[in-house]
């Protein structure tokens, strides 16, 4: 349990009231108990702290938390960001046990550091290497030649491939696979696809052919402090890694194709495919379902609406939306526009019937 007055101190906030009281979790303000920390980070939410038992709360700066009939309270300027403290504080982790299962199979070429967890099942491959303190959860797979940074978290089912390497404090969710070959086949003799890429339309009917396999070469090398969401896929490189930069979040079933460049700090939500060899700068965020073509460049900042199909490349800076994509403000014009267009039908006709009869009249 922690006090108020210990919370608000480990996060550089600022306690009021009985900053003594204890709690033992947090909650929603209608579903908190006597011990819970209620999370009222907006007017409308410290609204419901009536419907519960909670004796403090995490409110915005400002707040009158004596109205809520609160004994004690943490305000906060940005409550959204100091619940990222908060809840790393409350989480009680995933249950992994410390040490190596005896179930767990490791080659003895592979380096563990210290005080690594290796959960049962698990198998770490030839002159893998461990860095110290990583918690290796059930069930996952660590292939040949990966390094695997300091402080990292693989929850169940993980998949690592060969020659992959990961820097310090990695989390991936279940299910993520790191490293597996990229989607790359070629044809002897130009495709049907890459007729109509650049004719933009078919021309008669294609041989059949069959596909060769390009084999995946390169690795993949991804920074620290990068998060990877359940069954996202990162792909390896045809010759040269695929490179994630350091700090990036990345959301469940994400593709990554192979020889794509990820900036820092990028954030690359649900959904979102990466063709092959595309490039993104730093600070860049996808919303989910966007799709990004391959051999383009998403420069610095960029922001795309949710469904956003990125075909060619965008200058820093820019909000896009749409498909194919646009300029965000532009879009939602056209789009304003184009619900417009029944009631301009109808005035053009009113239109036509009035000079008809003109006409008719003259």
């Amino acid at each position: 349990m922690y006090s108020i007055a210990d919370i608000a101190k480990a996060l550089g906030l600022e306690a009021q009231g009985e900053t003594s009281l204890r709690v033992n979790g947090v909650a929603e303000p209608a579903m908190a108990g006597p011990q819970s920390l209620a999370l009222a980070m907006k007017p409308d939410f410290a609204a419901q702290i009536a419907q519960g038992q909670a004796q403090a709360a995490m409110l915005w700066a400002g707040a009158d938390w004596r109205d809520f009939g609160l004994k004690a309270a943490i305000l906060a300027k940005r409550p959204r960001h100091a619940l990222s403290g908060l809840s790393a504080m409350m989480d009680p982790g995933a249950g992994f046990a410390p040490g190596i299962h005896p179930s767990a199979v490791i080659d003895p070429t592979a380096e563990l550091g210290a005080d690594v967890s290796v959960g049962p099942f698990t198998v770490i491959g030839p002159e893998a290497r461990i860095g110290a303190g990583a918690v290796i959860g059930p069930q996952c797979h660590i292939g040949w030649q990966a390094e695997l940074g300091p402080g990292a978290l693989l929850h169940p089912g993980v998949r690592i491939g060969a020659r992959v390497t990961i820097g310090a404090r990695l989390i991936a969710q279940p299910g993520a696979v790191i490293g597996g070959d990229g989607f790359s086949f070629v044809t002897p003799e130009p495709s049907g696809v890459e007729k109509v890429r650049e004719t933009l339309g078919r021309e008669g009917d294609d041989a059949a052919q069959v596909w060769a396999r390009i084999h995946s070469l390169g690795g993949v090398t991804i920074g620290d402090d990068v998060e990877i969401g359940a069954n996202a896929c990162i792909d390896r490189g045809t010759v040269r890694d695929t490179k994630i930069g350091s700090g990036t979040k990345i959301d469940n079933l994400v593709q990554v194709g192979h020889n794509v460049v990820v900036g820092e700090n990028c954030l690359l939500c649900g959904q979102v495919g990466i063709a092959g060899s595309t490039r993104l700068g730093n600070n860049v965020v996808l919303g989910g379902q966007t799709g990004v073509v391959d051999n383009i460049f998403v420069g610095d900042n960029v922001i795309t609406g949710a469904g956003t199909m990125l075909m060619a490349n965008v200058p820093a800076g820019r909000a896009m939306l749409g498909y194919p994509a646009t300029k965000m403000d532009s879009h939602v014009e056209s789009y304003k526009g184009l619900r417009r267009l029944p009631r301009l039908f109808r005035d053009v006709a009113e239109l036509k019937k009035a000079v008809s009869k003109l006409a008719g009249n003259g």
